[in-house]
């Protein structure tokens, strides 16, 4: 049954919240920061929802999940848009997200050094040497980037040294 009110848009951020993203599971659309916006356009409901790349294969998935979950949740009227700019970056992953793609097994991106960055604060972060990526099993900081290229286009595949357990890293963009 539709809903005869628009619901509030922090009712609808909660419910985005559930909808995992398709590629890691163990995060939400909205850990993942992809959701832009949530508002009301007279009777509609807008959803703006910007892609990890924009050739990211999963995007059709999410969008076809968010409408679910919110005609699940009664909603009738329903835009979905696609936002391209300004485009995403690692940065707006939540923290919780973070924690959670860690508890999982993936490294998460090193904060600050996507690369919408400012140039000049990335160098001085990094000091001029390649990023350590600690191993999200062990913690370590002695690992090696085995891949440029991991389960999916965002991560990479790394190796702890110390623990020896193989590990994706989700790439700063």
């Amino acid at each position: 049954m539709a809903v005869t009110e628009l619901p509030p848009v922090a009712q609808v951020w909660d419910w985005l919240a559930e909808v995992p993203d398709p590629e890691i599971p163990v995060i939400s659309v909205v850990d993942l920061g992809i959701i832009r916006d949530v508002a009301h356009e007279g009777d509609t409901l807008v959803v703006r929802v910007t892609p990890t790349y924009s050739g990211c294969p999963a995007t059709a998935v999410i969008t076809f999940e968010i409408e679910a979950k919110l005609r699940e949740k009664g909603v009738a009227a329903l835009r979905i848009d696609r936002q391209l700019s300004p485009p995403w970056t690692t940065d707006w992953l939540s923290a919780e997200g973070r924690e959670k793609l860690r508890a999982y097994g993936i490294a998460p991106p090193v904060d600050g050094t996507a690369t919408g960055a400012p140039v000049a604060g990335r160098i001085a972060r990094l000091g001029g040497q390649p990023q350590a990526i600690a191993c999200p099993h062990c913690g370590a900081s002695d690992t090696r980037r085995v891949s440029q290229f991991g389960s999916t286009p965002c991560k990479a595949a790394y190796q702890c040294n110390a623990c020896l357990e193989p590990f994706d890293y989700f790439k700063c963009i």
